[in-house]
């Protein structure tokens, strides 16, 4: 269940968190909070928890220092460990000023669950979204002054978070990440997937068979590693296959990634390859960044004999990040030039004629213009734009229809596309977060008009408003395609939901936005963005929206930072307009600027479990 906090002041936890724990912590690992455990040097480790989204309580480790804490570093742990094994890390990086935090993910250590079991790798993601937000808050310190160490797995969960959150953190620090895990088995990660897939979501566990003795040169580290009662060897199938398609998304967008970034590389890790490390280090947007490998290092730098070496090198770069003023250049001009517009320009030059890219592509919109057109939805998608608002309401629909067998059997392929399960579970995600923002007003005894500036035929709003009370809620509901008003307002006739306007109107119209009546104070840009290129006429709607909110309102932006199948799209599919479907990706960084230049305050995300798309929540000036 989603917790928002008693104001929205601070960024709230995460959106859309899975439902469901599995099977609790054993009855020997209790879950215990503000106790103290000495550290190798005596310096006092609190421990406390933290609920997630889903109420999942999540056991941390916390070393404050004497004084006030202005700043924080937080250390995230190996795959199969957990935050007992980092109290010489935190030793390291404690300061006057600075607070050390460092994790039990779920499923691991003293964090209940299912040991190794977490529902997906994007799970994680979330949970330290949350997790920092959460305990910044507690401890009135801004993100701003807040620096992420991770290991391993740990290391590409905090490269995920900053990739698809954008968080506005100093610096971010990468200790061997496991982007690419060495299997040694041939085609084995085809025949994970295919075993996934027979397993049909069902919870499967990996075993690792890793031996100490190839994690660290250090026998008396090897002893403990092997003793260890909380450290587990089970990984969850689901979280393996995330996070290598998590190392696919950071290596492919590594550019996204803008903070200051060291990364710490062992050069015999027997575990996970460096050439992978390397390329991403090479393909990171951020001006500061530095990279040392450890020539005879093993993959667990933290526990090895030349340890100390390794943490001089991290602290001397966390010390820094927090001397430096690191002014930043927003983003609102990345249409012009940067890496997302080198990205289209090369999809809108053609293919050679003669190459397998360019047969494949013409085999592939070929078999779509024939055979794919028994599919109804495919020959919906070629009558009206694959990224209508009609091809939209078909997908949310989610029942395969055509002609035949045949027919049916190519819809639900194209339906059950990763492009259309994201789009559906941010349909998910709209809902939930509209479902709040409108209980945020109600429960301030206020009135609540909602606007969706570009609405389609409005499906996933009017299934929410359907399902709460009518009395001082309505909404104006705007289209610029006459066909979905039309199809909107017979919902709207269906549903009975008399306080349900909808208009024609374009989205991009500043004034026109700025003068809808009754004012909304909830706004929903939902799609749109995406769609469109320019910077400039996106910035235009937004602030149209901002002047029609007024202070306190609430807006329901998605966005698009990523997506696996961008050139497949692009030569194979056409948009509303009739052209190639090439589409220019915004880096969540990028979107969150063009809110943040029209006046909003970004204050809770949700991404879907691919990476695609996101959801998020802004505001303007003071809630009420």
């Amino acid at each position: 269940m989603l917790t928002y906090p008693s104001t929205l002041t601070a960024p709230i936890l995460p959106l859309g968190a899975s439902p469901g724990t599995p099977a609790g912590i054993p009855a020997d690992q209790p879950l215990e909070t503000s106790e103290m455990t000495p550290t190798h040097e005596g310096i006092e480790a609190c421990e406390e928890s933290v609920k997630m989204g889903d109420g999942v309580e999540l056991f941390y480790r916390a070393w404050l220092p004497p004084g006030r804490a202005t700043k924080a570093v937080f250390v995230l742990h190996r795959g199969h460990e957990h935050s007992g094994r980092l109290s010489e890390v935190a030793d390291s990086l404690l300061a006057p000023d600075t607070a050390v935090f460092a994790w039990d993910a779920r499923g691991h250590g003293r964090s209940p669950g299912r040991r190794g079991y977490t529902p997906s790798f994007t799970q994680l993601v979330r949970d330290l979204d949350s997790f920092v937000h959460t305990v910044t808050e507690s401890h009135g310190i801004c993100l701003e002054d807040t620096v992420v160490v991770g290991q391993s797995v740990g290391a590409v969960t905090a490269a995920a978070w900053v990739h698809d959150f954008a968080p506005p953190i100093r610096s971010l620090v990468l200790v061997t990440p496991a982007l690419r895990i060495k299997l040694y088995v041939p085609f084995a990660m085809t025949a994970l997937r295919l075993w996934d897939w027979f397993r049909r979501g069902e919870p499967t566990f990996l075993k690792s068979y890793v031996k100490a003795r190839f994690l660290t040169h250090d026998r008396r580290e090897q002893k403990a590693y092997r003793q260890d009662p909380l450290i587990t060897r089970d990984i969850s199938l689901s979280a393996l296959l995330g996070l290598y398609d998590a190392g696919t998304r950071l290596l492919q967008d590594a550019a996204a990634i803008r903070v200051p970034t060291l990364l710490l590389a062992g050069g015999r890790d027997h575990v996970v390859r460096l050439d992978a490390q390397q390329t991403l280090f090479d393909r990171l947007g951020s001006s500061t960044k530095k990279m040392h490998i450890f020539k005879d290092g093993y993959h667990d730098l933290f526990h090895e004999e030349n340890r100390r070496e390794v943490l001089a090198s991290m602290g001397e770069f966390v010390r820094d990040s927090f001397a430096r003023d690191a002014p930043r250049e927003p983003l609102t001009r990345a249409d012009r030039s940067g890496h997302t517009r080198r990205e289209v320009e090369k999809l809108l030059r053609p293919l050679p004629i003669v190459s397998w890219k360019g047969l494949g592509a013409r085999a592939a919109r070929g078999a779509l213009q024939t055979v794919g057109r028994l599919s109804h939805g495919i020959r919906l998608g070629w009558k009206t734009g694959f990224d209508s608002g009609q091809s939209l309401d078909y997908v949310y629909q989610n029942r395969a229809r055509g002609a035949s067998f045949l027919g049916r059997w190519i819809d639900r392929w194209y339906l059950d596309s990763v492009g259309w399960k994201g789009i559906r579970q941010r349909k998910v995600m709209l809902e939930e977060t509209l479902r709040h923002a409108i209980a945020r007003w109600q429960s301030a005894s206020q009135p609540v008009h909602v606007m969706d500036i570009a609405a389609g035929p409005g499906r996933y709003v009017l299934d929410v408003l359907g399902t709460l009370p009518p009395e001082g809620l309505s909404a104006t509901l705007r289209d610029s395609n006459p066909d979905n008003a039309e199809t909107g307002r017979r919902l709207v006739k269906t549903k009975g939901l008399r306080q349900v306007t909808f208009d024609v109107a374009d989205a991009f119209d500043r004034r026109s936005l700025a003068a809808v009546r009754p004012r909304p104070n909830i706004a929903i840009a939902s799609g749109l963005y995406e769609l469109y290129s320019a910077n400039d006429r996106v910035l235009g709607s937004l602030q149209g929206i901002a002047e029609a909110l007024g202070e306190g309102g609430f807006l329901i932006y998605t966005n698009q930072p990523w997506h696996p199948q961008l050139e497949t799209i692009a030569r194979t599919l056409s948009n509303r307009d009739g052209a190639p479907w090439v589409m220019r990706r915004r880096t969540q960084e990028e979107m969150d600027d063009l809110v943040r230049a029209a006046g909003f305050d970004k204050v809770a995300m949700e991404i879907d479990d691919s990476g695609i798309f996101t959801v998020s929540l802004a505001r303007i000036g003071r809630v009420a």
